[in-house]
């Protein structure tokens, strides 16, 4: 199959998403805001427009396109978009992938259409995710398929630390029970090894060290498990590493003394230390809360 006619049948089958969400409406906006709004050429426009024409799905009066009637999945095309678990999955790691990017940044306002189209999923999937996202308060929708990412203040930041202190410590000390033949001490070793070989080019790889720091936590929290705990652990995630709306000028000297204390963390669990590890996982954590909160505080 040509793009040009994967490009055709994938924007047909979006319209179709829209047009039965009610995001298009009759009548329909002009061959430029469609464009606009599914990031396509308005020949691609016409194209589309002539397919629900004949399809009877559309009804041409002088200049404007009327819903005739509602699509049905029959009026599109099947098997473009892989199963709806595996567009969510991909959805998902591609919208953690655009906040960590900082494609999308507190404060823009964006489209559930055109990120459909960036990630090739269903509007459908990604609506559905944004309206379970949404409760985490980060995300706020402005109108009918357009949402805005909202900017967070000390209080929400204190929050949020007050939830990952008390889950990190619980998983801790789990971690620090597990029999001494669980896979995952050979995991933490990988760990501290691979922080030590970072150090030496920390000046250079600062940037790298996002990646060490979610696998360490994730280590930590495997140990509850809790699936909960682990999708607690992706938004918070999402909102240290993204820098939501944190000045990066000293991302550098940040990320050095987090790496330090990231080995003084697995270290003490290597060490089997139950005392010394909660010490150095409570400095950690108090090092990131005060740094975000002053940021968000020279944000502001």
């Amino acid at each position: 199959m040509s793009r040009s006619l994967e490009l055709r049948q994938n924007v047909i089958n979006q319209m179709i998403d829209a047009l039965v969400h009610g995001q298009i409406r009759s009548p329909l906006p002009p061959q430029a805001a469609l464009a606009e709004m599914f990031n396509i050429s308005r020949t691609t426009v016409r194209h589309t427009l002539a397919h629900f024409e004949q399809c009877g799905v559309l009804e041409k009066v002088a200049e404007c396109y009327l819903i005739a009637r509602q699509p049905t999945q029959h009026d599109g095309f099947s098997e473009l978009y892989p199963p709806v678990d595996k567009q969510t999955a991909l959805f998902e790691q591609a919208f953690f992938q655009m906040i960590n990017q900082r494609q999308l940044k507190a404060g823009d306002t964006f489209s559930e259409i055109k990120l459909a189209q960036s990630v090739k999923v269903s509007p459908v999937v990604v609506r559905e995710f944004l309206l379970r996202f949404c409760r985490y308060n980060l995300i706020e929708q402005v109108r009918r398929g357009y949402w805005h990412m909202k900017k967070f203040d000390q209080n929400y930041a204190e929050k949020l630390f007050e939830l990952r202190e008390m889950l990190e410590t619980h998983a801790l000390n789990r971690f620090m029970n597990l029999p001494g033949d669980d896979g995952r001490w050979m995991q933490a070793r990988d760990l501290l090894d691979r922080h030590r070989q970072m150090r030496d080019t920390i000046a250079s790889s600062y940037r790298m060290f996002a990646q060490l720091d979610k696998e360490m936590h994730s280590l930590i929290l495997s140990a509850a498990n809790n699936p909960f705990f682990n999708q607690s652990l992706e938004i918070i995630s999402v909102i240290f590493h993204s820098h939501y709306q944190w000045d990066e000028s000293d991302l550098k000297s940040r990320n050095i003394v987090a790496l330090e204390e990231h080995m003084a963390i697995l270290t003490a669990i290597l060490s089997r230390n139950d005392v010394e590890a909660h010490c150095e996982l409570h400095r950690h954590l108090s090092t990131a809360k005060q740094s975000m909160i002053r940021s968000i505080n020279q944000y502001s």
